[in-house]
């Protein structure tokens, strides 16, 4: 089943190396080494760039399915595009087949030692496995990382975008000036929303990403990113509405968790 995939995605991008690395139920995602305009592009990882392909789905009539393919493909690179021009770390946009469901965009990243590349799941995951693991990952630079990924999110919802799918995988870290900083990928079910709710629901998400693979530390990471998430809202330019907008998400958070605590004692 996935050779056709790959065929299918092969007959609207001939001749272009791929190699599959992630397979979801909405898309495929793929790496090359290919730049489809120009030879020598000028990206911080030009060596290598992601192409993100939605196939048809055959259980869908081929006009919806079409149709669905279009506006999900152009609402992801309509989403990045608003995070580049508003400086949020995000892949580049390339090149875009909405008809098609392709999109051509950047790689970020850059392999860890153990050979996962460095989002923040794994990253955290080589601490873990680490001889001194106690120490690592109690220590500064992952305070610090947190912190950062909590203001990564926290200016995200100051401007009314919600991710959708906020787990500690699809939180990417690029090396900046041998540091880590954290950058956001993956919007196929992202949104445009200001209701406290959806952003509390994207902090809840990521939550129990964190409790469910990084147990043991999982209290102090939470804890640090929304740290992060309240120094967005106190920053200068958003002084007027932040502290505002920080304390009905905070609220809405707390009955997210109460109803998340609801289900699992029901089952």
């Amino acid at each position: 089943m996935t050779d056709k995939l790959v065929s299918q995605l092969q007959s609207h991008v001939p001749n272009i190396d791929l190699k599959l690395i992630s397979q979801g139920a909405e898309a495929l995602v793929f790496e090359t080494t290919t730049h489809p305009y120009s030879s020598s592009p000028s990206l911080r990882n030009a060596s290598q760039f992601i192409i993100k392909y939605r196939p048809p789905k055959p259980y869908r009539h081929p006009k919806i399915d079409a149709q669905i393919t279009k506006q999900r493909t152009s609402g992801e690179a309509k989403f990045m595009y608003k995070l580049s021009k508003l400086a949020i770390p995000c892949p580049s946009l390339i090149s875009c087949d909405f008809s098609h469901g392709i999109i051509w965009m950047e790689h970020l990243g850059k392999n860890l030692p153990n050979g996962n590349i460095s989002s923040l799941k794994n990253w955290l995951w080589y601490l873990e496995k680490s001889s001194d693991t106690e120490a690592r990952c109690s220590g500064d630079d992952v305070q610090q990382l947190c912190f950062e990924v909590g203001k990564l999110i926290g200016r995200l919802h100051l401007n009314d975008m919600i991710h959708g799918d906020l787990t500690s995988s699809n939180i990417i870290l690029e090396e900046q000036d041998s540091v880590w900083a954290p950058a956001l990928i993956d919007f196929g079910l992202s949104s445009f929303s200001g209701l406290p709710e959806d952003k509390a629901v994207d902090l809840y998400v990521l939550e129990r990403a964190v409790d469910s693979t990084h147990s043991d530390f999982a209290q102090s990471y939470n804890a640090w990113i929304l740290q992060g998430y309240e120094a967005a809202h106190e920053l200068k330019r958003f002084k007027k509405f932040g502290k505002k907008k920080h304390l009905e998400t905070i609220k809405r958070l707390e009955e997210v968790r109460l109803r998340g605590r609801k289900r699992s004692m029901l089952g």
